[in-house]
C-alpha cells in the first residue's frame, strides 16, 4: 500500500491566456502547441549496413484560440494588423497558464514571437441558439514549458 499524499493530476477545464497588449484572454478553448524535431538519416561509406540518426530541424504547431464574440475587437485587429502591414511589429509573447480547482497557477507555456495567420469568426444560423464563436490560429517561434 502506497504511503504518502495522493496526487491527481490538473483537469483541463481551468485556464488563462496572457497576450501582451490585448486585454481580451479569456477564452473557451486553447491548444498547447506540440514539438517535433525533424530525423536526418546520414551513412557514411565506412559505417555499417544501417544509419546514423541525426536531429534537424525542429518545429512547433500553431495554437488556436476560441472564445465568445463580444464588442472587443482586440484579436480581430491583431488579425488586420498582418493582413495590412504583415508580421513585421505585429509579433506577442503569450502565456497558457492551467488554473487548478483551488484558483492556483499550476503549469506555464510561454509562447514567443506569435502573430494570428487566421481569423475565423463562426457562421450565422436562424435555426442555432449556440454562442457565436471566433478563432484565432497563431504560429509562433518557440514555446517553454516554464512551471
Amino acid at each position: 500500500m502506497a504511503t504518502g499524499k495522493r496526487v491527481d493530476p490538473y483537469r483541463n477545464f481551468r485556464f488563462k491566456v496572457v497576450i501582451d497588449s490585448i486585454q481580451s484572454a479569456a477564452f473557451s478553448e486553447a491548444t498547447i502547441p506540440d514539438s517535433s524535431t525533424d530525423v536526418v538519416d546520414y551513412r557514411e561509406g565506412t559505417d555499417a549496413p544501417f544509419q546514423k540518426k541525426l536531429s534537424g530541424l525542429t518545429k512547433f504547431g500553431n495554437i488556436t484560440l476560441k472564445k465568445g464574440l463580444t464588442d472587443n475587437l482586440d484579436l480581430y485587429n491583431w488579425r488586420k494588423q498582418i493582413e495590412g502591414k504583415g508580421a513585421v511589429g505585429a509579433r506577442k509573447n503569450l502565456s497558457l497558464i492551467l488554473i487548478d480547482e483551488e484558483g492556483n497557477d499550476k503549469a506555464q507555456w510561454d509562447i514567443v514571437e506569435a502573430w494570428p495567420t487566421k481569423y475565423d469568426p463562426s457562421d450565422f444560423n436562424a435555426k442555432g441558439n449556440e454562442v457565436l464563436i471566433e478563432t484565432l490560429e497563431l504560429v509562433h517561434e518557440g514555446v517553454t514549458r516554464v512551471k
